[in-house]
């Protein structure tokens, strides 16, 4: 990532911390693009310009953070409706569609999501595709016993499979303990059939296809700021 794409995602971050309101619940994100909405809200909180918000985070990194920048935290049995949330993805379609877990936080973020009245996501130009799978495998998240299993199976699907490590070469343990496997099915024509598939196989615990959950995407390109609104 260029200087010039990481300027631009931190302009779009900023752009979607204006959506946010005081007293409002709000769903942290992973990733490096949300870390920048994630800073200018703790800005916006320093100088009062936000009061009385309280957080969800989607991942223990997150949630660290946050509590690094004095962003209060609550939880889902208090606050099961969550006003808006801001993340990233990996790759995004003209409606938008979604392919997120590069960071692999899927699970939680897919559970904040679904909870969420507003969902923004925040991408540079380069997440964004006319076909999902053009540039970007689907994350999946398996339970680590039988996890060989779930390799085949979704070989079976056409994907090429690989479990992903750390930098350590350690197989990548989920804030779940589980394990997650890239999937490269190559573009995906009909991602709703794939879904179906992934969701209906025991041992599949989430998967980072994540249709119809985003309301809306700031894109940030060499020409400026994009805002898309969902059809739906």
């Amino acid at each position: 990532m260029t200087a010039d794409y990481t300027d631009m995602k931190r302009k779009a971050a900023q752009q979607a911390a204006t959506f946010i309101r005081s007293g409002q619940v709000v769903g942290l994100g992973e990733g490096s693009t949300a870390n920048f909405a994630i800073q200018r809200l703790a800005e916006l909180l320093r100088s009062g310009e936000l009061q009385d918000i309280v957080c969800i985070p989607t991942s223990l990194r997150v949630e660290k953070l946050a509590c690094e920048l004095a962003i209060p935290l609550t939880t889902f049995a208090e606050h099961p409706v969550i006003d808006i949330t801001i993340d990233g993805a990996d790759e995004v379609d003209p409606d938008l569609n979604l392919i997120k877990g590069g960071g692999g936080a899927l699970f939680r973020e897919k559970i904040v999501a679904q909870a969420s009245r507003r969902e923004i996501i925040v991408i540079d130009e380069t997440k964004y595709s006319q076909v999902l799978g053009t540039n970007w495998a689907v994350p999946v998240e398996v339970l680590p016993f039988g996890w060989h299993s779930q390799r085949d199976f979704l070989t079976s699907l056409g994907a090429e499979v690989t479990l992903r490590l750390t930098e350590s070469g350690q197989p990548f343990v989920t804030d779940q303990g589980n394990l997650i496997v890239d999937c490269d099915f190559g573009p995906i024509p009909e991602p709703a059939e794939l879904s179906e598939q992934l969701c209906r196989r025991v041992g599949i615990v989430e998967h980072g296809l994540f249709l119809k959950l985003a309301t809306e995407v700031i894109e940030a390109g060499s020409t400026g700021l994009r805002h898309i609104k969902s059809k739906g």
